[in-house]
């Protein structure tokens, strides 16, 4: 832990060195689930942790976190993985020639190295479960966002730029440059239903259009 400060009056931000280092606070601080404990938020190096002003303070916290923060943490980690693998039709490649052009890569090389990396959801945010999923490999990554965003992007699409790809849970405008899209519901907020978590893995298959359109509207197993 490189440094923990007070987040308002209800919670503490850790700082860490990589985001190995906190993914593996956050599991711990979850598996000891003290009773103080509201909710355990990671994203890439910083972890916030939200505790009950009713039972506990900050300075308290803060002393229970960095003793954690020293404790072995595999197990916890262990637990807490998941891999996911996500059916992903690439036959919807709005901006695939413009990634092939940025990099010097053909299009199926394109393709073919998205769908081949696996990722770690490192963070989750910009609209209800949408994962920031890193890294790309080397060769696809450093392609800037689009140079205006597009005003609508259907639910379901994949995107990358810079070093990390993720997935539009609903429609919204957006700036990634689009590879795909998976035909599954991954966000439902009137039924609670949001699959995917930080520190989760995601790999993803290729499909055609066919069984994208057979699998529309299903869940994540």
């Amino acid at each position: 832990m490189t440094s923990l400060l007070p987040l308002g009056d209800q919670a503490a931000l850790a700082y860490f060195a990589d985001e190995a280092s906190a993914l593996h606070f956050a599991a711990t601080v979850r598996r000891a689930n003290e009773p103080w404990l509201i909710d355990v938020v990671q994203a890439y190096m910083s972890v916030a942790v939200f505790f009950s002003l009713d039972r506990i303070g900050f300075h308290a916290v803060a002393e229970h976190l960095r003793k954690l923060a020293t404790q072995p943490s595999g197990e916890a980690v262990q637990q807490a993985e998941r891999l996911h693998r996500i059916p992903c039709c690439y036959e919807f490649p709005l901006d695939v020639a413009r990634i092939a052009a940025h990099i010097g890569l053909p299009a199926d090389e394109v393709i073919r190295l998205h769908a081949e990396a696996e990722y770690t959801v490192y963070a989750i945010g910009f609209c209800p479960g949408f994962p920031y999923l890193g890294y790309l490999p080397p060769a696809l990554s450093g392609v800037p966002r689009l140079p205006a965003p597009r005003l609508h992007v259907e639910a379901g699409s994949v995107g990358l730029t810079g070093r990390q790809t993720g997935i539009y849970t609903e429609v919204r405008p957006g700036g990634w440059n689009l590879v795909g899209r998976t035909p599954l519901e991954l966000v439902n907020v009137a039924d609670g239903y949001f699959p995917l978590r930080t520190g989760d893995h995601v790999q993803f298959e290729r499909i055609d259009e066919k069984e994208f359109q057979r699998l529309l509207g299903e869940r994540l197993a």
